[in-house]
């Protein structure tokens, strides 16, 4: 069998030897309610990725979720006494204009999405510093509760913020497999050039692709804030390393045209696996980092699709 027939079956793969490997070194790994603690815990992350993921698809790459989701933490502490649970809408608004404004630069200037991604992600910055004066915010507990205390709620068992991330990946799962424009998005990450020549608008796209990322990072902001009662220019750092590493181990590569958002979900759950595995060998967040930057470069060179970088790569 060659490599390139089990390729697309790696991440489920490395999920199945991860969770049995795990699971052998410390049984109670596999206890329900710790599972379910364990998922729950990387919704925020999941959200993330999975708007990561369209972008990623056409081929590109937006380095402004963790910024975006920092700034969403801070609206959402500083305007929740003003809007109640319409600081929601506020939110997702913001992440959206980010994201397509990141989009815009990038087909429209034909500035790299890395760069143009990766400077919104500054913009986003320094708004949310000068929201929050530069320090850490609290939400006022019974505003917080009465607006969104349903996201942390459970229904037989079942936390609800696992539900808003099961609804999410349906509605991702859904955007990209059942609509036009999720086959002009593969058209797109297949070969951007053939979709050109094809009559598809392209920069359309891209732009959309770019704004459904800005609105994803912005939901999980918002799920961080409500989450930690707060909101800081600072709080969801950490979370772009991780968020590229579960789209990248999930099968999508940087190239784009395949893979996609039920790829991601395996890519997440590889992490929060990784990340337990590192937590009952009580290794450090330093050296964590370390452990998912040498995983970036493997998924990158087991996924990336070299035929699209001949005469570009030496």
């Amino acid at each position: 069998m060659s490599f390139e027939r089990i390729k697309p079956h790696f991440p489920w793969i490395t999920l199945l030897v991860l969770v049995l490997l795990v699971g052998i070194a410390n049984p109670s790994f596999f206890d329900p309610a710790g599972l379910l603690s364990l998922v729950s815990d990387v919704v925020p992350l999941f959200i993330m990725a999975l708007g990561m993921t369209f972008a990623i698809y056409i081929g590109g790459i937006d380095l402004s979720v963790q910024q975006m989701a920092n700034l969403v933490t801070v609206i959402a502490t500083v305007y929740l006494a003003n809007f109640g649970i319409g600081v929601a809408l506020i939110a997702v608004a913001a992440g959206f204009i980010i994201g397509a404004f990141s989009g815009f630069v990038t087909t429209r200037l034909y500035v790299p999405s890395f760069v143009s991604t990766l400077a919104m992600g500054f913009v986003a910055l320094s708004a949310a510093k000068y929201l929050s004066g530069q320090r850490a915010l609290y939400m006022d507990a019974e505003l917080r509760d009465a607006s969104f205390g349903w996201m942390f709620g459970r229904t037989a068992g079942v936390p609800h913020e696992l539900v808003i991330a099961l609804v999410l990946l349906a509605i991702a799962w859904f955007l990209q497999t059942r609509t036009t424009f999720g086959r002009a998005l593969k058209a797109v990450g297949s070969g951007e050039l053939a979709a050109v020549a094809s009559g598809l608008n392209v920069d359309r796209v891209k732009i959309l692709a770019f704004a459904i990322s800005g609105v994803f990072a912005a939901i999980a902001g918002l799920i961080f804030s409500v989450k930690l009662s707060g909101g800081d220019a600072n709080l969801a750092n950490g979370f772009l390393l991780l968020a590229i590493v579960a789209v990248l181990v999930g099968g999508t590569p940087l190239t784009g045209g395949v893979g996609g958002v039920v790829n991601t979900a395996i890519g997440t759950l590889i992490v929060m696996v990784i990340r337990a595995a590192m937590v009952y060998l009580e290794i450090d967040a330093t050296q964590q980092q370390m452990v998912f930057g040498i995983v970036l470069i493997a998924a990158i060179a087991l996924t990336i699709d070299r035929s699209k970088l001949r005469g570009v790569v030496k």
